[in-house]
């Protein structure tokens, strides 16, 4: 599975960032060192918080300057590719090394840059029950990462080299695609240097007249999501899960919608956790028959980027047989558009700050 998740980021990844190759634009270099900590975000990993992490962030950045009018709508951010070496400090946790793309979007007359990046991770030392069976936190070597950077940044200082500080913080996870998996964040002060590739040459922003409406007419989804993942239970094995969604949106702005919809969930790892508890605790007063099925209502929020999206979903089970991590979860994820109606999507879903899965998609919108 692992290998698969690697391809298809690989393939998601070439197709996120296609749209932003169709002209030739100016180019930046940067590199920063961070060093920071693990921040205790569950009482798990207090064994693993024993130095403090630090790195190096490599990347690549291709400005826009207004080619296409949603460049702007979001203030002419950047397109870019990462790579993050991170050494935990810690044995148990090894290092990490992962590749990444990401959104560059400027504030403060361009001097205030925020970087969201969405990638995958290797790393060095996971868990194994024999060898490294301390390591509660990365349970494979491939892990789902995000990083944010929030930087003060001066470019073309001179002859095209500038300089940037502020913080950064990085999370990975592989998403219970197998267990255990605690996962880490690590919150780091950074500080590097940008090099224009041109040397500092200018190029002038483009502006168009906004003639998108503010408001559209109700539109209907409808989508399938699927994967696989594992109980917090170590070697319970790895089933898929099958996820059936309705709903419908509605744009409130030139690059909002809201939504309002309903999930259906066959998660086929519930089974043997409810096998498992049945067996093992019944004092837990688990019935081995127990439905393992879910159904949720959410309310949502989508983001238009271009031809791909950003979405953020709050929902609720109201079909809810069996206990596992509460009757709230949240959705984040992206969406691409192939066309007006025809879309992929890519979202990690969880209770809180315990994710419980990553969803590969495809969807329709009517």
């Amino acid at each position: 599975m692992n290998l698969r998740l690697l391809i298809v980021y690989c393939f998601w990844a070439g197709c996120c960032f296609s749209q932003g190759q169709e002209e030739s634009q100016k180019q930046v270099l940067d590199m920063s060192h961070f060093y920071g900590s693990i921040l205790l975000h569950n009482p798990d990993i207090s064994h693993l918080i024993t130095d403090h992490p630090g790195g190096v962030i490599l990347s690549y950045n291709k400005k826009t300057y207004g080619d296409k009018l949603w460049q702007q709508r979001f203030n002419y951010p950047d397109t870019g590719y990462s790579l993050v070496y991170q050494n935990m400090n810690n044995n148990t946790l090894g290092k990490n090394i992962g590749l990444y793309v990401h959104y560059n979007f400027y504030f403060l007359r361009r001097n205030l840059q925020f970087r969201l990046g969405q990638g995958i991770a290797y790393n060095t030392n996971p868990f194994d029950k024999n060898e490294n069976f301390r390591n509660n936190a990365y349970g494979s070597h491939l892990l789902s990462s995000t990083y944010l950077m929030l930087n003060y940044q001066r470019e073309n200082i001179f002859n095209g080299w500038g300089v940037k500080a502020g913080l950064s913080v990085i999370h990975y996870s592989n998403a219970n695609v197998r267990a255990p998996n605690t996962s880490t964040n690590t919150l780091g002060a950074n500080i590097g240097l940008t090099y224009d590739l041109d040397g500092g040459g200018t190029i002038r922003y483009k502006r168009h007249a906004d003639t998108l409406k503010t408001k559209g007419a109700l539109r209907y989804n409808l989508a399938f999501r699927s994967g696989i993942n594992e109980s917090d239970v170590v070697d319970s094995g790895q089933y898929a899960f099958y996820i059936f969604s309705a709903y419908a949106d509605k744009q409130v702005g030139r690059i909002s919608a809201l939504q309002l919809g309903a999930d259906l969930f066959f998660s086929n790892f519930l089974k043997e956790l409810i096998r498992y508890q049945a067996v093992s605790f019944p004092d837990y007063g688990v019935r081995a028959d127990t439905d393992y099925r879910r159904v949720g209502v959410f309310v949502g929020h989508e983001l238009f980027i271009n031809k791909m999206s950003v979405i953020s979903q709050l929902g609720y089970y109201v079909y809810y047989p069996f206990d596992f991590e509460g009757r709230v979860y949240n959705r984040m994820g992206i969406k691409r558009y192939f066309n007006d109606k025809i879309y992929g999507a890519v979202s990690l879903k969880s209770h809180g700050a315990k994710a419980e899965a990553v969803e590969f998609g495809v969807g329709i919108r009517l």
